[in-house]
């Protein structure tokens, strides 16, 4: 009797504690503002939240930075010579999720110029993989291989390095692809909320006003189970790996009209049941050009077409949510809303961090992340906690 009151006595002080910690870093008690402290001269890309252990993780474009809540830097992944992009946080395991690219363009190059290193000749884009319980401490080299492996996404570069016709004549880059940016771990769409994640990976789309088959979103799906052993490889910057599935398990466009760069930053939040895509509005005339657009999680995806190449091809597409400003000429669902680009994550509740990217007085960048709640309106996306 005494044994079974002890292990009774056990288990309430186990289910105490555990409350305790799900209420310590519950949204609605999470700091109202977060700093980052100056990050040098590569401005933040993306965020990942623990909220179980009370950690903020923050791309900063050649390196990944931890926080704890007081804003206090804890760990970094530093080293890395490519375009490391959004976050997101599978709290099952632990790691970290997040775009990372090896590209020719402006942006590969304005990196390695910046950094003062070549070039490999290669185009790859990778899914980098941190286990954050090994991130404890400062500059930990991206070359670890029990901290950070990648997974290389061998279709995205296919897109990014194929040259197709359009009536304008043989442009580079199918669907306008940049490489990638926008990821999140979620259910399939338009499926029961609470079933088996996947990974949702964004392509970065060109805003080439001259060319038309550049309007809509892409997204990949993929299985991620076991990618660490799997497929992830200890990042050789000087001779990467292609290592990774050969294609995604789906392919899904979202029509929102051109934006420069595409999703920059893709959240799922469970709260919805919603997926929030945060743009750099495009210029393209005719279109709304709106920076903020939420993705309806709960309806299944639609058949559609697209043109490229020269060729009418048979796509699934996904569904706006029916809300926020409404275009009706183009029938886009969306809203203007300045911040969410470089670092937007859902926290539960309606709360969400956003980050308010800058630079301090001395030029580095910086960011304070930003706690709001979402609203939804016909007019207004999210107003801010304080």
């Amino acid at each position: 009797m005494l044994f079974m009151k002890l292990v009774i006595w056990i288990l309430l002080f186990q289910s105490f504690c555990l409350a305790s910690m799900a209420q310590k870093y519950r949204a609605s008690i999470l700091p109202d503002s977060l700093y980052s402290g100056k990050q040098g001269d590569f401005h933040v890309q993306g965020m990942a939240v623990d909220q179980a252990n009370g950690f903020v993780y923050l791309s900063f474009t050649d390196k990944l930075i931890k926080l704890d809540m007081e804003g206090h830097m804890v760990g970094s992944v530093t080293g890395l010579v490519g375009h490391l992009g959004d976050l997101s946080f599978d709290d099952q395991t632990g790691k970290i999720y997040g775009s990372l690219e090896y590209k020719d363009d402006a942006i590969g190059n304005g990196i390695r110029k910046k950094l003062g290193v070549k070039s490999t000749g290669t185009v790859n884009f990778y899914i980098a993989i941190f286990d954050t319980k090994q991130i404890t401490k400062l500059n930990i080299n991206a070359s670890d291989g029990q901290v950070l492996r990648t997974v290389n996404l061998k279709s995205v570069a296919e897109d990014y390095t194929a040259k197709v016709k359009l009536h304008s004549g043989t442009v580079q880059h199918r669907f306008g692809c940049s490489g990638i940016d926008g990821v999140t771990l979620a259910p399939s769409i338009g499926s029961p909320e609470g079933g088996k994640k996947y990974l949702y990976v964004a392509y970065g789309i060109y805003g080439d006003t001259a060319r038309d088959d550049n309007d809509n979103q892409v997204l990949l799906k993929f299985d991620y189970t076991n990618w660490w052993n799997r497929y992830g490889k200890q990042l050789t910057q000087s001779s990467p790996h292609r290592s990774g599935p050969d294609k995604p398990l789906d392919q899904y466009f979202v029509k929102t009209g051109n934006t420069n760069y595409g999703i920059q930053n893709l959240a799922y939040d469970p709260s919805t049941g919603n997926f929030f895509a945060a743009v750099y509005a495009g210029s393209k005339a005719g279109n709304p050009n709106y920076n903020l657009f939420v993705i309806d999680g709960h309806t299944k995806p639609k058949k559609g077409a697209v043109h490229s190449d020269n060729k009418i091809q048979r796509v699934k597409f996904l569904s706006l949510l029916n809300g926020g400003m409404h275009d009706a000429r183009t029938g886009i669902y969306g809203w203007y809303f300045k911040w969410g680009s470089t670092g937007l994550f859902p926290l539960g509740d309606g709360y969400f961090y956003i980050s308010h990217n800058g630079k301090s007085s001395d030029g580095q960048q910086q960011t304070t992340l930003c706690k709001y709640k979402w609203v939804g309106s016909s007019q207004i996306a999210f107003e801010r906690v304080h």
